[in-house]
């Protein structure tokens, strides 16, 4: 988990980093919107310019 969004604006939500069997990095964000179902509100693969080893933010 990179970054947790509580005040989220549907329902609490979090930044997850993940990798591909390729070795592909992935920035996921999902809500756990009623306590049960996890939802993907966004996929998408981070930018080295932004990201320090794609959990930090420069």
């Amino acid at each position: 988990m990179i970054e947790e969004y509580p005040d989220d604006k549907y329902s609490p939500s979090c930044l997850l980093l993940g990798f591909t069997r390729m070795g592909r990095p992935l920035h996921i964000q999902v809500s756990l919107a009623d306590g049960e179902s996890l939802r993907i509100i966004t996929l998408y693969e981070p930018s080295q310019e932004e990201w320090v080893n794609y959990s930090r933010r420069r």
